[in-house]
């Protein structure tokens, strides 16, 4: 029989006995998250576009001591998440901690930009997190017990950047969404966090789609993140903090984030100028 793991760590945090459902869990912050999650108790359901990705996380932490539950889901299908919500809740009642965070990567100026390209971007990382909380949170609701919903937008969803204009659009979009549904649901046990990730290292450097000059600029845009780039580990915890401290919005790391996002309520003119120089500053120049 498998022992049972240590669900609290030195500060007190606690999932034992808890559901989290995490999407686009395959790899980077949702792997991370998802494994942290696990780490503290929690049963974990694994979700991501890529199957085998999901299995290979899932099988960690159930190498780990944990509970992962693996799933093939494709967020962009209404129909493939309200399956997924109903196995959840057919399987455990309730879902304790929902991580909208499956996402896909964009950069390239509007004239090279195509209509598919927009609406890809928008599809996944906007449209994605609303078929989550669409199939999910009436179901959480209902259950008779809080939980909570994370949304991975990022640093661009708090101040814009030239060249990435269908990427900050939705990932504002997610910001905007995060702050409503909190200001609606909190209210009735439902907490609603955005995490507003900087520069991370993850595999979305290598998967995002890039137009014109920037997909001239691949390597060195994927060396920088390297470089700079802080671990996906590093978001989960944050992930965590957001949740236990109730935070709507998480920025992580803050120095990545916060000085841009201070210079845009307090200038919008300065933060324009910084817009116009942030796609060179992410291509490491």
């Amino acid at each position: 029989m498998r022992s049972r793991r240590r669900a609290r760590d030195a500060t007190g945090r606690d999932f034992a006995g808890k559901v989290a459902v995490v999407t686009g869990a395959g790899s980077g912050i949702g792997r991370a998250t998802a494994l942290l999650l696990s780490s503290l108790g929690a049963k974990v359901h694994v979700s991501d576009l890529d199957g085998d990705g999901a299995e290979t996380v899932s099988a960690a932490i159930e190498a780990a001591g944990g509970q992962g539950v693996a799933h093939a889901v494709d967020v962009t299908e209404p129909a493939t998440v309200e399956s997924l919500a109903e196995r959840v809740f057919g399987e455990d009642g309730a879902v304790d901690v929902l991580h909208n965070n499956a996402g896909i990567g964009h950069a390239g100026r509007v004239e090279d930009t195509t209509l598919e390209d927009w609406q890809r971007v928008l599809s996944v990382n906007l449209m994605g997190t609303v078929h989550g909380i669409h199939s999910f949170v009436p179901r959480m609701l209902k259950q008779g017990r809080p939980g909570h919903v994370v949304n991975t937008s990022s640093g661009l969803g708090l101040l814009a950047s030239a060249q990435l204009a269908p990427y900050c659009a939705s990932k504002f979009g997610v910001v905007g969404l995060t702050e409503a549904l909190n200001a609606e649901l909190s209210p009735q046990g439902i907490g609603v966090s955005a995490i507003c990730p900087g520069i991370i290292d993850t595999p979305i450097t290598q998967a995002a789609v890039l137009r014109g000059e920037q997909l001239t600029r691949t390597q060195a845009t994927q060396d920088f993140y390297r470089r700079r780039g802080a671990s996906p580990e590093t978001v989960a915890e944050a992930v965590v903090e957001a949740i236990v401290r109730g935070r709507m919005i998480q920025t992580v790391p803050r120095w990545h984030v916060d000085p841009g996002w201070i210079v845009k309520r307090i200038s919008p003119r300065a933060s324009q100028l910084l817009s116009r120089r942030l796609p060179e500053l992410m291509n490491g120049r």
